[in-house]
């Protein structure tokens, strides 16, 4: 056993402890299922195996535990708030992840010009970790290196307490039902009832059943990586608002000596030509519409395109089912915080039950607590996202100048970057 473990051990030996008794008889433990073990589902498992010890957690998954998810390139973008939280579980993969500090956002031509703006004459809002006075704003690493210690993590966890937290990996769930007030039905394969659900499966937006709420923006989000001269700055994150939508680079960790980012780039879908660019057209066209700061693009991977749009629940909370992360909001990426309103989600949900055992009272208590970071964030993506198909006069006059007040009143950006790094609170 590792140094790790065995620190570990004593705190899972008292929580099984705990367990015993209550399954023995003394109190009803709290039967909770979790579906989904992407990374929203398993740091809830993890935060409810340490933060629940009278709980008994399953956690199911349709994918075999034997499938190796450490290398899925997929890019994930964390906040402050979100890194802090995977700290807590022991499970932030540092070494994996590159820390982001500054975040850079601007307004490509057509736009105001203005020595207002800052040395560029574009309106742009800068944001910096010194600034703020923290030691990163986010960080950004793959998901598979993120989910895999997570994994890991829940592996250990469960073969320490296997009476208590239950890996159902290999096991899809075809069905939830709730026929009596107080309990959920769970069909895997057989039916299992429990105490409260949580659904994290989320998924992306074209393979989605239609929520309460939903709009397709018809823009396509073309994602893969881009190679950075050595003079690119370390560690920045660029959003650029263009006319046809938001264009972003997200800092990753170098390779072989390569400074490379992980790009983000909407496109209308009836103005998308895209697919029909070389590599070479691309990298010439994506050059151009960023700041010079950026430095030089030398390489681009081949990119994968998917429809973008929002479906969202308009409760977390049904019955003794609460959804979270991209299962209750699927949104534009434009504002990158899809992942870290489901880690908020879980954290929440714990916490809340970890206050009050009554399942009902501490599920009321996420809903109202969660509304104003999650409308904030729901109403603000969904504008920006529309915004890009107006094309009323004045348009982008109007983002420009909204960028160059941020910049210029120290208190709003104080106020844009608390709710970047940690949600609306």
């Amino acid at each position: 056993m590792s140094q790790s473990q065995d620190a570990a051990a004593p705190a899972f030996a008292q929580a099984s402890d705990a367990f015993d008794a209550a399954f023995d008889g003394h109190a009803p433990p709290l039967r909770l299922a979790v579906v989904g073990a992407g990374p929203a589902g398993l740091a809830l498992a993890l935060l409810a195996a340490r933060y629940l010890p009278q709980a008994q957690v399953s956690l199911f998954d349709a994918r075999p535990l034997e499938r190796d998810v450490s290398g899925d390139p997929r890019t994930l973008a964390l906040s402050l708030g979100s890194v802090q939280l995977l700290q807590r579980l022991r499970v932030w993969p540092a070494a994996q992840a590159q820390a982001i500090r500054e975040v850079h956002v601007s307004q490509a031509p057509p736009t105001l010009s203005s020595a207002w703006f800052g040395p560029s004459g574009e309106p742009e809002v800068r944001i910096s970790a010194a600034e703020q006075r923290v030691p990163q704003l986010g960080a950004v690493l793959s998901y598979g290196q993120l989910v895999a210690p997570l994994q890991a993590a829940w592996q250990q966890a469960s073969a320490l307490e296997p009476r208590r937290l239950i890996s159902r990996f290999g096991q899809a769930v075809d069905g939830l039902k709730q026929d009596r007030p107080d309990e959920v039905e769970v069909d895997a394969g057989i039916a299992e009832r429990f105490d409260l659900v949580v659904v994290a499966e989320g998924g992306v937006f074209s393979e989605q059943a239609r929520k309460a709420l939903t709009h397709d923006y018809r823009q396509n989000a073309w994602v893969g990586t881009v190679n950075l001269s050595a003079d690119s700055p370390v560690g920045v994150a660029y959003e650029r608002f263009t006319r046809r939508g938001p264009l972003a680079l997200l800092p990753l960790p170098d390779r072989d000596g390569q400074r490379r980012a992980a790009l983000i780039w909407c496109q209308p879908q009836d103005e998308d030509e895209v697919a029909g660019l070389s590599d070479a057209q691309r990298l010439t066209v994506i050059q151009h519409q960023l700041p010079a700061r950026v430095g030089r693009l030398t390489g681009i991977s081949p990119l994968k395109c998917f429809p973008l749009g929002l479906n969202a629940e308009r409760t977390l909370v049904e019955g003794r089912r609460i959804r979270i992360g991209n299962a209750a909001q699927t949104l534009h990426p434009v504002a990158g915080q899809g992942l870290n309103l489901g880690l908020r989600d879980a954290f929440a949900l714990v916490e809340a039950l970890r206050r009050d055992p009554v399942v009902d009272t501490a599920l009321r208590r996420v809903e109202w607590q969660r509304a104003p970071d999650r409308w904030a964030t729901i109403v603000t993506t969904d504008f920006l996202a529309r915004s890009f198909a107006w094309r009323w006069p004045g348009l982008p006059a109007a983002r420009g100048l909204g960028l160059a007040a941020l910049q210029a009143l120290p208190p709003l950006k104080r106020a844009l970057a608390g709710q970047m790094m940690f949600g609306r609170r």
